[in-house]
């Protein structure tokens, strides 16, 4: 574009003659249009970076907050199911498989061609939707083979009738006649000598007297004294499974009696090695003491249950 050239009139000389702008205007001139190129390119450049909050930028980054915002609400989901998950196979392997005598199931066999998730925060888009993808992808692996273990120990049930009667599935006092759980499996100290030992059953306190019962169908194999355990009954319940109850007051059962769960076989008492009246449980497998808490599943609701294994892990005062 041409500048342009302005002509003033001059009487004197009777033509019209060029106009130069002076130095100041001149310099104003070149300034204006500095100025004019300054805010014209920032404008553009804002425009191009998205500061300026046009409506369908404005409209697609609600979107994106939205969007995000579900992603996240699924991922605490997705969380919660996987712990959901977590606790039913820890049931699996403590509970259902201990009261069928089946093998656990490992977190190799679990988790095979997975590997397990860390909680991850503030994750870019991509990597939420990478994590999602992931964590479904485990949830529907667990899913797999918590259907297969439950349809594996359906069979062995049904096939096992005989065998899920004589395991020990109650508690040998019942849940109303207890005053306390005075110490569940594990080492504990001993009242007596002061030295820590493992405790192979579980102390239920209760008043003398008390009504205890067989926990499975078994036979009778002792109905006497037995030293630091008094009066104490021992029942082989077959399948490799044996009972003990200890530090009774009284014996109903004989040697060599058959008896099914729960038929009363004698009374809490204070006999033997013993600090207070109370009945010591055990169970063993194969000769082996196994912790008792895992056998309680037939007569206990799963809040019981719950409180049953609290109560077990925290409770330490031995009484025998």
């Amino acid at each position: 574009m041409s500048r342009k050239v302005y002509y003033r009139y001059n009487p004197a000389t009777e033509s019209y003659e060029r106009v130069y702008p002076t130095r100041r205007r001149r310099w104003i001139a070149a300034t204006s249009h500095f100025l004019v190129s300054v805010v014209l390119g920032s404008g553009v450049f804002l425009l191009l970076n998205g500061w300026i909050d046009l409506p369908k930028e404005r409209m697609l980054r609600n979107e994106n907050h939205e969007l995000r915002q579900q992603l996240n609400l699924l991922n605490s989901r997705l969380d919660e199911s996987l712990q959901v998950m977590s606790d039913i196979a820890e049931r699996d392997n403590n509970f259902y498989r201990v009261m069928m005598q089946t093998d656990r199931i490992s977190d190799a066999q679990r988790y095979a061609g997975l590997e397990r998730l860390t909680q991850l925060s503030s994750l870019p888009d991509n990597r939420l939707v990478e994590e999602l993808n992931n964590k479904m992808n485990l949830l529907e692996r667990e899913l797999v083979v918590q259907s297969r273990s439950f349809d594996q120990l359906a069979d062995l049930a049904r096939s096992s009738s005989d065998r899920l009667a004589h395991i020990p599935a109650i508690q040998p006092v019942s849940e109303l006649s207890l005053k306390q759980m005075a110490s569940g499996y594990g080492r504990r100290v001993d009242p007596v000598y002061g030295t820590v030992k493992m405790h192979e059953g579980m102390d239920f306190a209760c008043d003398i007297g008390t009504p205890v019962y067989a926990t499975g169908n078994g036979t009778v194999t002792a109905a006497q004294w037995n030293s630091g355990y008094g009066n104490m009954i021992e029942i082989d319940h077959g399948y490799g499974y044996t009972t003990r109850y200890a530090h009774l007051s009284r014996i109903d059962v004989n040697p060599g009696q058959s008896v099914t769960r729960g038929d009363l076989i004698g009374a809490s008492g204070n006999t033997g090695k013993s600090t207070g009246p109370h009945v010591h449980y055990e169970v063993r497998l194969r000769g082996v003491a196994q912790n008792p808490v895992n056998y309680y599943f037939y007569d206990l609701s799963p809040e019981e249950y719950a409180a049953m294994i609290s109560h077990a892990e925290n409770a330490g005062h031995v009484m025998d």
